[in-house]
């Protein structure tokens, strides 16, 4: 699926400020598409992050492996980029299985 950045589907605004906060928001946008195409997250079988600044890999990393088992993770790239849509610090995009 294309990448998912952290906008609330309902308002159209920017979800949060910090990382944390955005890749919450970029990984419930990956599972409402997800669950549209009648799949989830542990069907998905490769990511890609990318960030403004890898200095926040390690708060994204927080947020994703609470949604991301580490014994059955997805393989993941994980790429610093100088501009994302609409400033935002981080969108993710994924590849999965639809059973």
């Amino acid at each position: 699926m294309a990448g998912q950045i952290p906008l609330d589907p309902v308002t159209g605004q920017i979800v949060g400020e910090a990382v944390a906060e955005q890749t919450e928001q970029a990984i419930a946008n990956l599972k409402a598409i997800l669950e549209a195409a009648e799949t989830t997250l542990q069907n998905v079988v490769k990511t890609t992050v990318f960030l403004v600044d890898m200095n926040d890999f390690g708060a994204m990393n927080a947020v994703y492996a609470q949604h991301f088992d580490e014994a059955t993770a997805p393989a993941r790239a994980c790429v610093e980029v100088s501009r994302l849509p609409k400033d935002v610090r981080v969108e993710i995009e994924c590849i999965a299985v639809v059973p």
